[in-house]
Order: structure tokens, then sequence, then C-alpha cells
């Protein structure tokens, strides 16, 4: 079915990944879909650790990183992440989950030697999960959706830096290996990259949420005197939000990726049960209601796949693509929603079981509509853009 995809503009190397990918997740991980250490706040460590055993001897470990350290173009990189989303688990398999996936991309771009060495080659090899410290309780008024609230604080102290703040939604902070940190200086924002575990930084609770495919699930965090070296800030001093913007819209961008390939192979389920299943004389998908749900699925697909495409081909122009990626992030993750919504609708009762993962990818893909932006505050910003270009049209004339 993933013959639906097109590869029109995907280089051979590419298409050559992807073929593999695609058998790995098909034929290795999907089995794995319901083993027993599969639970609420995502697969354990030991799961994790032997799909990455298995990925690993296939010869498509993160996949996306070529063996001399090039990363793939963002185009290419869409045709293999599609079909690592085929299964929950196959990103996490193949090692292009988040946050991993957008922590190496910006580490590989902005890291010294000395950070890669220490914390991105570790996190290539498989070796090693980590996290991504922005997000802050919105009852302390911290960040969210605007991360200028920021409230987390750091001082430097000698040759170190302490950092002070909470955390909240932190995915996969238990069992990270290592974590980037932002917090706010007298300068403004910083990054840090932190070995984990670390006693300065409490994990309050794991929350029971909407999703389950993420190993740790998502953290509330406490910090509380962490220092940190200098040398393990990423830039200087105040350079934190233009860091984050180099990790901001390909993550976007790759969330898109795994959750298109998730929700076509929701789609195939859906398809071969409404083919399979009879009902009032007929199969299903011969009765219009059926057959127009699934139509409408490969519409969006489509769609969904070009927007995709069209938005990493501006990144590979080596454009920052924040307007792009937020078009993108909200056409796909609400096209994605219908189609999981859909396949829940023609599945009936079978649909809200967890004999098959389209009741997994329905919730996924409903936690996903918030994550990296919601739809709302993509619209909002894409809006002021709109003004702006309009105010600017009117004094030029």
């Amino acid at each position: 079915m993933t013959d639906f995809l097109d590869n029109s503009r995907i280089s051979p190397r590419a298409q050559e990944i992807a073929a593999r990918v695609e058998t790995f997740v098909r034929d290795t991980v999907a089995p794995y879909e319901h083993d027993p250490r599969c639970g609420d706040h995502g697969p354990s460590d030991a799961l994790v650790t032997e799909l990455r055993g298995l990925a690993r001897e296939a010869g498509v470990l993160t996949p996306h990183i070529l063996p001399d350290g090039d990363h793939l173009t963002h185009l290419e990189t869409a045709a293999v992440l599609m079909r690592s989303g085929l299964s929950p688990l196959g990103p996490i398999a193949v090692n292009t989950a988040a946050p991993d996936e957008g922590n190496m991309f910006l580490l590989g771009h902005v890291g010294s030697p000395e950070m890669k060495e220490r914390f991105l080659t570790p996190l290539v090899r498989g070796d090693m999960r980590s996290a991504f410290f922005m997000t802050e309780p919105a009852a302390e008024n911290g960040a969210g959706s605007d991360p200028m609230m920021m409230q987390t604080t750091c001082r430097p102290d000698g040759n170190h830096w302490v950092i002070n703040g909470r955390k909240t939604y932190i995915t996969g902070a238990e069992g990270a290996g290592m974590g980037i940190v932002m917090a706010k200086s007298d300068d403004g924002a910083c990054m840090f990259l932190v070995d984990l575990p670390n006693p300065a930084i409490r994990i309050d609770r794991v929350m029971d949420t909407i999703d389950s495919s993420m190993p740790g699930g998502h953290a509330e965090i406490t910090i509380d005197n962490l220092r940190v070296p200098a040398d393990q800030m990423l830039g200087q001093s105040g350079e934190g939000f233009r860091y984050a913007q180099i990790r901001l819209a390909p993550a976007r961008l790759t969330h898109c990726m795994r959750w298109l390939g998730a929700c076509l192979r929701a789609h195939e389920i859906a398809t071969d049960y409404a083919n399979r299943r009879h009902a009032f004389g007929k199969a299903l998908i011969d009765h219009e209601g059926v057959g127009f749900m699934l139509a409408e699925n490969q519409i969006d697909l489509r769609q969904a796949e070009q927007m995709i495409y069209w938005c990493a081909g501006v990144l590979d122009t080596g454009a920052q693509g924040t307007t792009e990626s937020s078009m993108a992030k909200v056409a796909v993750s609400e096209a994605l929603m219908r189609i999981a919504d859909r396949c829940v609708q023609v599945m009936g009762g079978q649909g809200v079981t967890r004999d098959t993962i389209v009741e997994q990818v329905f919730r996924e893909v409903r936690a996903f509509r918030i994550y990296d932006g919601p739809t709302e505050v993509h619209k909002w910003s894409l809006a002021k853009r709109i003004k702006r270009s309009w105010t600017k049209a009117q004094e030029a004339s």
C-alpha cells in the first residue's frame, strides 16, 4: 500500500533506504505491537534495546544519518521517516523518534566537536535516549506555546551555570541519558547539554496522557540548583531561541512524516476490514457511506504527503521554513486526525479495541494536533504574518 507514496522526487539512495526500513518495520517490528512491555507510558527500555538491536543487525538503525555522519536531505528524510512510522514502535526501533531525532539534528548542526563526541555519537548509535526540557507548568505561568514566558532561570557561578525551575510534558525524561535544558539568563534564553540522570533534576511524576508510544512518557520535572559546566552551553548566553529555531521547523515536519506513516497503516487496516466484513448483503466497502470515507482518506493522505514534500523542499534550500512548517503542521495534523477518525468509524466496534493499532493511532494523532504547537497557535502566527504583509504593502503603495 505504500506504493501510494510518491517517489518521483526522492533520490535512488533514499528510496533504497526507505524500502529497507519499510520491510523491517512491517516484518520485524509490527509483531511486537502487542508485546506486554508496551505500557501506558510507552515501550519499556528493555523493549527499546531489543528492537534497536534488531535494527542494528538489519542495517536500518538511525537510517537518516549516513555512516560518514552526513544527514539525508529533508526530502529524503521524509521518504524514510514515513516508512518508519508504519508502526507506532517503528520510529523507536530504527531511532527516528522524537525527541531524539530533533536533538540529533540540532547537535549535528551546532554542537562543538566535543559535544558531538560526548552526546551525539551515543544518540546516533542508539545507545541512549534524550529529552528536551522547554515546556513549563501553566499554573506557574511558564513557557508553553509561548516560549517567551520562560520562568526557569540560569546564572553564572565561576566556570559553571546554576539552573533552577520547573518543566512539564518532558518526553522521555525517565530513562534518558542526556538532555537539552532551556533556561533564561539576564541575556535571554540559553541551552545546556546535561548528563542524565542527575540528582538536581527530579522527576515529580510521569503523567497519564492520551498517547502511549514514547518511551518514558511525559514527565513533570523540578530542577533544583543544577550545576552545568560553562562549556556545555550551546553557543553563547542569550542565543537559545536562535538555536531553537534551527530545531523547530524540521522537528515539526518530522512529526508529520512519522504520523503520516502511522495513518497509512491505519488506512490499510480499515481498508482490509471494509473489504472482508459483510453487512446487509454486501461488503462494507460497497456501502457508499463506508466507501466514501476510505476515498476521502486517500485524498487526505495524498494532500498530507504533498504538504510534507513541499515544506521539506523549502528547508532543503537552506531557508528557515518557519511559515511553511506552520502551514504543514496545521494541514497535516488536521488531515491525519480526519483519517484516523474515519478508520475507527469504518471498523465500528473493532476500531475502538486494541486488537489493531487503529485505536492507538487515533489517540496518538489526537495528541499530535497539540504537540509542537496547537493548530490554533500556528493559525494565529500565520494570521499575524498576513497582517504584516498587508501593512507593508499599504505603506509601499
